[in-house]
């Protein structure tokens, strides 16, 4: 992998707190084949656009789209006006809700309210530009289904680098050490979520691109963080989830502050990305304790217990 093909386009929301080096797009320009990894809400096309522009590129062959929530996926269909030629690469469960997103719009609403609405409506893709391929033609590029952190998610692997989406969790950049944190919304099924690292795991990726956020190395490293955050996490779930409902996300925090290495590190960022991401710890507790509530008794002690 030559990674002076590859750039990032930060895709910053600055009427959102937090909202920086958090949500980008992916160009990569090689010899024959240029492709965008989730072009973002519609709110930051008109941006992504002026980046594009800046990078020459005057042609799209694909889009790549690691799962359709609004913040990676929103703002495809009007991507694809300006590079009617791009060949959208996305879930095949996710394809129907991409042609006619009033569904997944209202979803988006009714989950995120407020960043729904400053993301932007999904705009729809044209049905005859959108497709599910495992082998993307001559580009080298290798499409895998990973469901987990959504069930319309798609990890890519282009030689060494891994676009891994969301499927080992987010990561944000600290002075020492690694701050990472599982993003589990509804509906979460532990099994299938490690299964997903696990395939991803054995492909032995060298580079790793968190959708949220960064180019990482090694990636094996980042990808076992994430299997053993989604495993420890569950567990503080299920060790908080007699506490009383208001005041569960807190005792979850101190139960993660207390074992989890990675996630201690939320203590390193900057006002602003920490006030964020303790607003999606609350998600993510959301689709663990739906999980963990759908357990019989034994298998959840021997969750706690394990």
């Amino acid at each position: 992998m030559n990674l002076e093909n590859l750039h990032c386009i930060d895709l910053d929301q600055p009427e959102l707190e937090g909202f920086r080096k958090f949500i980008s797009a992916w160009l990569y320009q090689g010899e024959g084949c240029t492709f965008v990894v989730d072009p973002g809400p519609l709110s930051t096309i008109p941006h992504l656009l002026g980046e594009l522009r800046r990078y020459n590129v005057e042609r799209l062959d694909y889009i790549l789209l690691s799962h359709i929530h609004i913040d990676h996926a929103g703002g495809t269909g009007e991507l694809v006006k300006a590079f009617p030629e791009a060949r959208v690469i996305c879930h095949p469960e996710g394809i129907r809700h991409m042609v006619d997103p009033e569904k997944l719009w209202q979803g988006s609403l009714q989950v995120l309210g407020r960043l729904a609405e400053a993301f932007g409506e999904i705009v729809p893709v044209p049905a005859e530009n959108i497709l599910f391929e495992e082998e993307l033609g001559q580009s080298g590029i290798r499409a895998y289904l990973t469901p987990g952190h959504a069930q319309h998610h798609v990890c890519y692997m282009l030689d060494d680098l891994l676009f891994g989406g969301e499927v080992a969790g987010v990561h944000s950049e600290v002075a020492k050490g690694i701050y990472m944190r599982p993003a589990t919304p509804p509906r979460f099924i532990q099994k299938v979520a490690i299964d997903s690292i696990d395939r991803m795991i054995a492909l032995q990726p060298r580079y790793l691109v968190i959708a949220h956020y960064g180019l990482v190395e090694p990636a094996l490293d980042y990808l076992n963080i994430g299997r053993r955050q989604l495993l420890l996490w569950v567990k503080g779930v299920a060790a908080t989830a007699a506490v009383e409902e208001s005041k569960r996300e807190e005792a979850l925090f101190g139960w993660l502050q207390e074992r989890d290495e990675n996630y201690r590190n939320i203590n390193q960022l900057a006002p602003d990305i920490r006030a964020r991401e303790r607003y999606f710890l609350g998600n993510t507790m959301r689709g663990m304790t739906d999980y963990v509530d759908r357990l019989s008794d034994d298998e959840l002690k021997a969750i706690v217990e394990g």
